[in-house]
Order: C-alpha cells, then sequence, then structure tokens
C-alpha cells in the first residue's frame, strides 16, 4: 500500500513524506523505505471469495444498518489547516524519544516513543498520535509504527497517554491475546486508514478501519482485544465486511475517488476496530480532501454489506500473516 505523511499536507509544510507514491500492497511508505507490512498481511489481502459469516444478518441489524448510510470521518473542517481525520509522521532520525506513563500500562508496550512537540496528534477526544520511525534504534527495529491514544506530550518528561503500541512493519507478529493497542481493538491503525495519495492514485488495497456503536464482549482474528457488552447480536472486534459486488454508483454521482474506495470496500472490505457511530470510517487528516470526495461516500447504504468468515485465512492465531487467493492451500481452506 502507499501511505505518505498527513503532515505535510495538514500543515502545508512539505516532508521527505509528502510526496504522491503508487505501489501495490506491502510495497514502501515514501520517505522512509518501509512496508506497511508484508504483501501477505490480513490487511492487504482481498476477501472477495470469502463466504458470509453465519451472524452476518445479526451484526447488521444490531448496527441499525437498514437505515444507515456510511460515513467518512475524515475530510474538510473549514479550518484549511486542521482537516478532520487522523494525522501520522515520519520521523527523522534525530527526533528524541520520549518516555511516557500509560493509564493501561500493564497492556502497553512501555519503551521510549518518538513523540515530541511537533508530533501531530488528532482532534477531538480520542487524541491518537501514529508515528513511523524508519531507523533502528536502540530500543526498536527499523520501520517500527508507534501509535498512542489519548496523546499528552509534555516537555518537562511527564508525557502521558492511555495506552501505546509497537509495530514492527516487516513482521506479520501480532500484539499478545487479549492486549489493547492505541485501537479498542488491539489492532494498529495506520495500516486501516483511507489516504489521500492512495485514492488519488486508484490504488487503495487494503482494507478500512471502521466503528460500532455496539460490540460484543469477544474478538476475531487478527483483533487481540475487546471493549464490548454481554449482546452477542453486536458485532465482536476485527469482524469483517464486504461491499455486495453488485453495489454501484454512477459517475456522474460518485467520481474516481468515490469509485477507488468502493472497489476498495468490494475487494478489501471493512474491520470493526472500535466503538464509535454505527459505520463510520477513518481516513488521514489531509487539507487536499475536498467536500465532493467525501460527501459522495455517503452515498453507501450500510445494507449493502455482509459480513464475511476470514477463520480460513489463518495460519496461526499470534500472526496477521494470511492465505493468498490462487494459492492452492487457499483453495483447500476457503472454497
Amino acid at each position: 500500500m502507499s501511505i505518505a505523511s498527513s503532515v505535510a499536507s495538514a500543515v502545508g509544510r512539505p516532508t521527505a513524506s509528502s510526496s504522491a507514491h503508487s505501489s501495490v500492497a506491502g510495497q514502501m511508505l515514501p520517505g522512509t523505505h518501509c512496508p506497511v507490512f508484508p504483501s501477505n498481511n490480513v490487511w492487504n489481502t482481498p476477501i472477495t471469495g470469502l463466504p458470509v459469516n453465519a451472524n452476518s444478518a445479526v451484526w447488521l441489524a444490531s448496527m441499525s444498518s437498514s437505515t444507515t448510510f456510511l460515513h467518512p470521518d475524515y475530510g474538510p473542517s473549514g479550518n484549511p489547516r486542521a482537516p478532520y481525520g487522523i494525522p501520522w509522521v515520519a520521523v527523522r532520525k534525530a527526533t528524541t524519544f520520549t518516555r511516557l506513563t500509560f493509564q493501561y500500562a500493564s497492556e502497553s508496550d512501555r519503551r521510549p516513543y518518538p513523540l515530541t512537540a511537533s508530533t501531530p496528534i488528532e482532534g477531538g477526544s480520542d487524541r491518537h498520535a501514529l508515528m513511523v520511525d524508519p531507523y533502528k534504534s536502540a530500543s526498536s527495529p527499523a520501520c517500527s509504527l508507534f501509535e498512542t491514544y489519548d496523546t499528552y506530550f509534555h516537555p518537562s518528561g511527564r508525557s502521558t497517554a492511555g495506552s501505546g503500541a509497537i509495530w514492527n512493519l516487516n513482521s506479520n507478529a501480532l500484539r499478545p491475546a487479549g492486549f489493547t493497542s492505541a485501537d479498542a481493538a488491539g489492532l494498529p491503525i495506520l495500516p486501516g486508514l483511507v489516504n489521500y495519495n492512495e485514492v488519488a492514485s486508484r490504488d487503495l488495497d487494503h482494507a478500512l478501519r471502521f466503528t460500532a456503536d455496539c460490540s460484543q464482549e469477544s474478538y476475531l482474528w487478527p483483533a487481540r482485544h475487546e471493549d464490548g457488552q454481554s449482546n452477542t447480536d453486536c458485532p465482536p472486534m476485527g469482524a469483517r465486511f464486504r461491499l455486495n459486488a453488485s453495489f454501484t454508483l454512477p459517475a456522474s454521482q460518485c467520481a474516481s475517488f468515490c469509485q477507488t474506495v468502493l472497489t476498495t470496500m468490494k475487494t478489501y472490505g471493512l474491520i470493526l476496530a472500535d466503538n464509535g457511530s454505527n459505520w463510520y470510517f477513518q481516513g488521514t487528516a489531509d487539507r487536499r480532501w475536498t467536500y465532493t470526495e467525501v460527501d459522495q461516500l455517503k452515498q453507501i447504504p450500510a445494507i449493502q454489506f455482509v459480513a464475511v468468515d476470514e477463520s480460513c485465512l489463518m495460519v496461526s492465531a499470534n500472526s496477521g500473516q494470511a492465505l493468498q487467493p490462487g494459492t492452492p492451500v487457499y483453495q483447500a481452506s476457503c472454497s
């Protein structure tokens, strides 16, 4: 997948990661020489051939799907310098690492993070900070993804966050079972964002993260954590949904940006990653988004989705590696 840092677009300053970059799944983050996980990672795996989950209809009903349209949770805010969405940054080699105090310390990676006064932090209550470090450090390998929730940087050294997680972007390793991350599902945030550069190049080749108002007290691979209620009608964290292949919108109502997202939802689908408003899906904070590009995506009826059963893709419970369509083992397990 091809993701350029949203910092340059959000604040109008060019960075080493701000150039457009077209790629296939698993290729390099621009300016970093880092992948967003290997190409055979579950985030990067098509789900067009997977069977419908037996719980699909019940889960859809719990999310008010018959009366709800999808909502892109990113785009213009009225302030060009502060668009809606989740920003991220590729850190420079000389970046100072900071120790944080975590509210959920027992499930957080308690190592230094490349968090500084200039690190972009998501607006709103979640205050996510996403940082990619291309360089090897004493405490982490090259191409490490650092993500924090409820993030507050203090120059005095008392920086805090609700939780924090670190991934090696060259690895398919998941977090320990039962561990949260900066997301309720224990998943990374960055791989699931709609990114302007990817959409512009028609190369949005990975699953997208989204939220639901209720989730049950369980999780499905590749999620590692639940934050739900004792209502089994609600979907579990990690549940994956696919847009029906037959659903279309005319080009007059859904231009190329919109059509690219539709194709992605049909091919890679959505992964339930957090609690929130039903059928809100997230993207990067980028001042290049236009109201038209965002508003056209509000025409997608949630009832046009089905939950799929992706359990056959799992190679190991502790790995994000997925069986790939077209291989003999996929045909034997998923057909």
